[in-house]
């Protein structure tokens, strides 16, 4: 066999191996065909602050969730309380809950080559964590080459990526560095970005970086915010989806919109029915994630808000 078919041989076999496989149900869940997840970003404090990772599988487990997502933060935070890797993924599988993806933000993909470097340190230890704690996925955001469109992730205003096959080259050694953990990073869409702000430009950098561990991550908001028409999300297949985040948003302009704005599945204008529809089609069977930053949300009971996210989620996915 040729050295290029045996290439494609490996791709086609590392696609099949990356179909999604259904979340373990609960026993207190209706069936699905997807696993529930909650983004700890939900259920914030009334500061935006978040809280400790303990209370937030606590509040993900009586809520009924399948699995969690929490941010990079919150283990660091965890660790550096005295805690340790194995204790938290203990207290994770005793409340029956699964850690679907780990939210990182390195900088994997800047022009600049020494922040590269060290993004990709640092991406390295959110995927050793990621590992240690049977999370088989950490979020991969276009972090630092936002063009400035993200005071938070991007303050030195660093000049959006337009070379998206050297894009999807970065993505590849980041690829090649979760492969050596058995972790897979997820090129997310970034509506608010100039750098994969919509879905085609994220699924480009997937498609060319030459693995077929290569996946995106969708999100209900940042397609609209991004500009991507939800038309194209049937032209996906399911192990083009790494995790898809689920949210709503009311009726203001794309150029307006922030993170903020949004609202629980169904309280919107987003065409959720025709989103899930999709995933359904295409045999979708891993994670959807609730992820909202709705400060009103942050001011109400947590629980109450996981809960009635996960009912609203539940009704939209039908």
């Amino acid at each position: 066999m040729s050295t290029d078919l045996s290439r494609r041989a490996v791709l086609a076999g590392g696609a099949a191996a990356l179909v999604a496989r259904p979340a373990e149900a609960r026993a207190d869940a209706p069936k699905s065909s997807f696993g529930f997840c909650l983004n700890t970003s939900t259920v914030r404090d009334k500061d935006g602050k978040s809280r400790p990772i303990t209370e937030l599988i606590d509040i993900a487990a009586k809520a009924g969730y399948d699995a969690f997502e929490p941010w990079v933060s919150e283990v660091d935070a965890y660790l550096k309380g005295g805690g340790t890797l194995k204790e938290l993924r203990t207290r994770v599988a005793d409340a029956g809950l699964k850690i679907a993806d780990l939210i990182g933000f390195a900088e994997w993909i800047v022009e600049d080559t020494d922040r590269r470097k060290r993004g990709l340190e640092q991406a390295k230890r959110d995927m050793d964590w990621a590992a240690e704690l049977g999370c088989p996925r950490v979020a991969a955001p276009p972090v630092g080459a936002t063009g400035g469109a993200s005071k938070r992730d991007d303050p030195k205003f660093t000049q959006p990526i337009i070379d998206l096959v050297a894009a999807a080259d970065r993505y590849r050694a980041l690829l090649d560095l979760g492969a050596k953990m058995g972790v897979i990073p997820v090129a997310e869409v970034w509506g608010f970005s100039k750098t994969m702000r919509r879905l085609g430009e994220a699924l480009l950098v997937a498609v060319e970086c030459g693995d077929a561990r290569g996946c995106v991550l969708p999100d209900v908001y940042h397609l609209y915010k991004g500009g991507s028409d939800f038309a194209g999300l049937p032209l996906l297949s399911a192990s083009a989806i790494g995790i898809f985040h689920v949210n709503d948003y009311p009726k203001i302009g794309r150029d307006q919109i922030n993170d903020a704005d949004r609202v629980y599945p169904g309280d919107g204008i987003a065409p959720l029915k025709d989103v899930f529809a999709a995933l359904r089609k295409m045999n979708y069977t891993g994670f959807v994630s609730l992820e909202l930053f709705n400060r009103n949300y942050w001011k109400q009971d947590p629980h109450v808000v996981a809960k009635t996210g996960l009912a609203k989620m539940r009704a939209v996915a039908g």
